[in-house]
């Protein structure tokens, strides 16, 4: 889990990357907080706005409609390549999407068919809005999405974040088209590239998860005492990546390793499902169970194994 940046170090990162920045108002404090949390974050969503003219784009994602209020993203990003930040904090742009969708884009691996709308994402997501009526004929000019690259990039770069951190409306929940008129795969490719990193686009689409509990109980008694970050058994990245949905666990630790900050998010898993130590008064001992373990799995999208 990462906390939301400071509004300042938010607009220091897109400029530092080269973003051209239009600031709209008082948009550091214009959100919708009072609604509900945002963060912790894990990704960046993109959209299409289905307007034309920067003027009328910008007003209606900084102000909204009666039925949904502003800020509808955080920024809009306009046919010339500008930003205009029209909020910062919680902002109605994602919805309720998909809870698998959001435990890939934690784990950033391949992102499953979003075909649930249970999960908050404008808690989850930075969100940006891009100038275009969406129909497949109206232009993506060069600029534009470029500054798509740049701040979702910039936004990864913060955070230690991968591409795969990046999705689209569609992507996310059922029924979304956007952004239409150019590929999230092509996007994630290009906002790899700026990061120095590996193009993501070539991963297979995934089955569900398994988890072996005999193999996860293996590593949480042999990683802690091993030098080095080793990565024992893959699905340890699977289990951590529920944990950080929790909140329990940062982004980054979710390296595999099932470190001591891995067995003390899982010590709080367990209480939080009412399991405590053996003794009165003892903690548990952070070591997988299987019904702490197949709760966990329940809820974010992962099968459990002997």
């Amino acid at each position: 889990m990462s906390d939301p940046m400071s509004a300042a170090r938010f607009l220091k990162a897109l400029r530092d990357e080269g973003v051209e920045v239009v600031e709209v108002g008082n948009w550091r404090r214009r959100n919708r907080n009072r609604k509900g949390p945002w963060g912790g974050v894990h990704g960046v969503m993109i959209h299409h706005t289905v307007t034309k003219g920067t003027r009328d784009t910008v007003r209606i994602v900084r102000d909204g409609y009666r039925t949904l209020p502003g800020p509808l993203a955080h920024g809009v990003i306009t046919k010339d390549g500008r930003v205009h930040l029209t909020g910062y904090g919680r902002a109605n742009h994602a919805g309720l999407g998909d809870p698998d969708v959001l435990s890939a884009v934690i784990a950033e691996r391949a992102l499953p068919a979003d075909n649930e709308r249970t999960t908050d994402g404008n808690r989850a997501f930075y969100g940006f809005e891009c100038e275009n009526l969406g129909d497949g004929n109206d232009p993506w000019p060069k600029a534009q999405l470029d500054a798509i690259e740049r701040v979702s990039a910039a936004i990864c770069r913060v955070h230690h974040w991968g591409a795969r951190s990046v999705i689209g409306h569609l992507e996310w929940k059922p029924g979304k088209i956007d952004p239409k008129g150019f590929t999230m795969p092509d996007m994630r490719d290009r906002i790899a590239s700026r990061l120095g990193q590996s193009k993501p686009r070539a991963l297979p689409s995934p089955s569900r998860p398994k988890v072996s509990l005999s193999r996860l109980i293996a590593a949480a008694r042999s990683n802690p005492p091993a030098k080095g970050q080793p990565v024992t058994y893959s699905g340890v990245k699977t289990y951590e990546a529920a944990l950080v949905d929790e909140g329990l666990l940062a982004k980054t630790y979710l390296d595999g390793h099932f470190g001591t900050t891995t067995l003390t998010a899982t010590t709080q898993w367990q209480e939080r499902c009412g399991f405590r130590g053996r003794k009165p008064g003892q903690p548990a001992d952070g070591i997988p169970g299987w019904d702490s373990l197949t709760s966990l799995g329940d809820k974010h999208g992962f099968d459990v194994i002997d």
